[in-house]
């Protein structure tokens, strides 16, 4: 089975230039320095999945021709990874189907109370809104043929997921990984890791803590995403292992596995 994993943002919650700042990166004329916020889009099969719905979710998928959502999975629910959730309107009307959407309880019941308006009951549906389920993460489940693995992560006080699908993993917002959770992370061919700037930040890695952790789950490849403008991307790439490197808007990564036992479309 294909997997095709898409950046559609590996920027911090500001986006790449941000608002009102005229430093190196933000005036870089490198399109790998103009970064939306931080998601990807995973293709399994002919389904796609999108990790987080980002505030830039309308230009991510106009700039990379998204046809389809036919899952949704929540990291957490700070507003640049959740805002953009209005966006799939278009998709669950043409699709007539509503997208299922999963994360920890603590993310879906703040979709709940921060969008109510998505979830008046069918018969009260009077205008173009999103039609979504929600689903708690509480372990291991299938889409569309692929394990699904959430990994829980420390992203300042809170505990909020990543996840790992087959070969690789996604862990954007994090300051901490559980030795519980490490274990889940053994043998990647890809871990995709946030790494914010140089100098330590509360709820997220520093590209060193990050260097660092990346060499304690000793994945064949890391890709660092959610990174504020502090990191310039060919002069940062040329000071970090052969196996690292940062990751950018638009860039595609491959694998081809075998499909889980026994699969199931959730």
């Amino acid at each position: 089975m294909k997997i095709k994993v898409l950046f559609l943002g590996t920027g911090t919650s500001s986006g790449i230039p941000a608002i009102l700042c005229s430093c190196p990166v933000c005036r870089s004329e490198n399109p790998k320095n103009k970064r939306l916020r931080s998601s990807i889009l995973v293709t399994v099969g002919d389904k796609n999945i999108l990790v987080d719905t980002a505030t830039d979710l309308r230009e991510q998928a106009l700039r990379y021709d998204i046809r389809q959502i036919d899952a949704i999975l929540f990291t957490h629910s700070h507003a640049d990874h959740v805002h953009g959730i209005d966006e799939v309107r278009i998709y669950s009307f043409h699709s007539g189907e509503p997208i299922s959407c999963y994360g920890n309880e603590e993310t879906i019941e703040t979709i709940h109370r921060q969008f109510p308006y998505i979830f008046v009951p069918e018969e009260e549906r009077k205008s173009f809104i999103p039609r979504i389920n929600t689903h708690i993460v509480n372990g291991a489940f299938e889409l569309f043929g692929q394990e699904i693995i959430p990994i829980p992560i420390r992203h300042g006080s809170q505990t909020i997921l990543g996840y790992r699908l087959g070969p690789f993993a996604y862990l954007s917002d994090c300051n901490g990984i559980p030795e519980e959770s490490v274990k889940l992370l053994e043998g990647l061919d890809l871990l995709i890791l946030d790494a914010l700037r140089h100098r330590p930040h509360p709820t997220h890695f520093s590209l060193k803590q990050s260097i660092d952790t990346a060499r304690r789950i000793d994945p064949n490849r890391t890709l660092f995403t959610h990174m504020a403008h502090q990191l310039e991307h060919e002069e940062s790439n040329r000071n970090l292992p052969d196996n690292m490197a940062l990751a950018f808007d638009g860039q595609v990564v491959e694998f081809h596995t075998a499909p889980s036992p026994d699969p199931s479309v959730r």
